[in-house]
């Protein structure tokens, strides 16, 4: 049986909410300073699966890094309705580990494998990409 995934939303008017998973933790949701906006959670929801892919396998292959960023961005259509068109997704990471060849398949793996970057994907023209630092 598949995993159901649930979270409660509450909204007002102008454009302010809170989402809350079944373990209670909160995001703010506006469009102001302080909070995340949709396209911000989206982009989040990506690296965080993305990430969670290429962990589950870097740790199958026995490899660790020292320091990982994700860089993301994404660029919205100006057509309605205004889907994501382009996404870039930078690794950046250090690592002693020299082979580097191993980590670049890695994320290659876990593009192929994460549900969150194939759903987008029929969307958008997705890019990945590990920087060595």
């Amino acid at each position: 049986m598949a995993e159901l995934k649930h979270v409660n939303m509450e909204f007002s008017i102008p454009f302010r909410g809170v989402g809350k998973n079944n373990n209670g933790y909160r995001v703010e949701i506006d469009e102001g300073d302080n909070c995340a906006e949709p396209y911000d959670l989206l982009l989040m929801s990506l690296g965080s699966c993305l990430y969670s892919t290429f962990e589950d396998i870097i740790l199958k292959k026995k490899m660790g890094y020292e320091k990982l960023n994700l860089d993301i961005s994404g660029e919205k259509r100006t057509e309605t309705p205004t889907t994501l068109k382009y996404c870039k997704i930078v690794f950046k990471m250090k690592s002693s580990n020299k082979n580097q060849e191993a980590f670049k398949k890695s994320l290659e793996l876990a593009c192929k494998y994460c549900s969150i970057y194939n759903t987008l994907a029929l969307v958008a023209e997705m890019h990945s990409e590990i920087l060595f630092v």
